[in-house]
């Protein structure tokens, strides 16, 4: 497999196939949604960036701006990879083998729709399990267990970055998951909450033009875009 790397990330190159195909290597893996906000974060945050770039986990090019981040760096990704799109692919395998998913985070109502309307589009799918990401992670012994009990093959944490990235370093080896992933606001687009942008501006790199048309409290989080270009930018002339 082919990584491009950036500012001392190594950044899934291949294909979303080539991903799915490479997941299965792994024992557990934590999949990582590296859009430039997390990754610039990640630069500021010693804990978060040895998350990042422990040998478990798997940084995909999550966005138009880590796809230019890999071309100014001379080492360009082979496609952009949205963090949604793995999940499905995630739920679609999970589902046709039989296997369990586990969903973490949101509010309760959210994560409730989400459950139910994966269920709806998935009717072999096996949901083990949901709970609202109003808790201390840090004494939350009860999801914990029911984790264990239901053995998932998968969990998905939509707590938003950093808390969902804490959640998992502090869980990944206690629990039997194979699959981690922090999936953001994915449940809201599950639930029916929110809609992601039309397939052309997808296409064409401009769902994140979509999303704070939506939701113009985002444009501050922009911010971290040119931040984290004129970062790889430096990196290259230094």
């Amino acid at each position: 497999m082919r990584f491009s790397k950036i500012l001392g990330y190594s950044i899934f190159a291949g294909s979303k196939a080539q991903l799915f195909d490479y997941l299965d290597t792994f024992d557990k893996v934590n999949v990582v949604s590296g859009n430039p906000e997390v990754l610039y974060n990640g630069m500021n945050d010693s804990e978060l960036y040895s998350i990042f770039t422990g040998r478990s986990s798997v940084i995909i090019p999550d966005g138009v701006g880590t796809v230019l981040a890999s071309k100014l760096a001379g080492d360009p990704v082979e496609e952009k990879i949205a963090g949604i799109e793995v999940m499905e692919g995630i739920i679609e395998r999970c589902e046709k083998e039989g296997q369990g998913i586990y969903l973490l985070g949101a509010k309760e109502e959210v994560v409730a729709a989400c459950a139910e309307n994966l269920k709806l589009k998935h009717p072999g799918l096996r949901i083990a399990g949901w709970h609202n990401g109003y808790f201390d992670i840090d004494n939350c012994g009860d999801i914990i267990s029911e984790i264990k009990e239901k053995k998932p093959r998968a969990i998905f944490v939509a707590m938003g970055s950093p808390r969902q990235d804490r959640f998992i370093l502090k869980y990944m080896d206690e629990l039997p998951c194979r699959i981690f992933m922090g999936v953001g606001g994915s449940f809201d687009v599950f639930s029916g909450n929110v809609q992601r942008a039309p397939r052309w501006m997808i296409n064409i790199g401009m769902e994140w033009l979509y999303r704070v048309s939506r939701e113009p409290w985002r444009l501050k989080r922009l911010s971290s875009i040119p931040k984290f270009l004129t970062a790889v930018l430096l990196h290259r002339e230094g």
